[in-house]
């Protein structure tokens, strides 16, 4: 697997990523996959032993379930990776709990370290 330097970051980072869309299976994502623990497992033994070392995920990713699930899944790996998630989408019924405001960017990021156990 071909790697790149991210700009002056240091961090070494494959030129793949691998997506999470279809972990969780919650809600409209439920209808691209429902990849469970389990199987993310395997999926991410096969990811690293191909030298992939990048993983994108998302909050919104069945409503955070993506995220709990590739936290879950990546056990003692999860040094060896790097995580890339997004926020902006709809995440609850408040003000602020949708968009790019400070306050979801930073409450967005707290939640997505919880679900991702890092």
């Amino acid at each position: 697997m071909h790697t790149r330097f991210l700009g002056k970051s240091g961090l070494d980072v494959s030129v793949l990523s691998f997506g999470t869309m279809t972990f969780g299976g919650e809600g409209r994502f439920g209808a691209m996959g429902s990849i469970q623990v389990e199987e993310a497992r395997r999926l991410i033994e096969i990811c690293v032993e191909a030298g992939l070392n990048l993983f994108d995920t998302a909050d919104a990713y069945s409503a955070g379930k993506a995220e709990e699930v590739l936290g879950a899944a990546l056990g003692p790996r999860r040094k060896q990776v790097l995580i890339a998630t997004k926020v902006f989408a709809r995440m609850g019924m408040g003000r602020h709990d949708a968009g790019l405001s400070r306050q979801h960017i930073l409450e967005g990021c707290e939640a997505s370290l919880r679900r991702l156990r890092t």
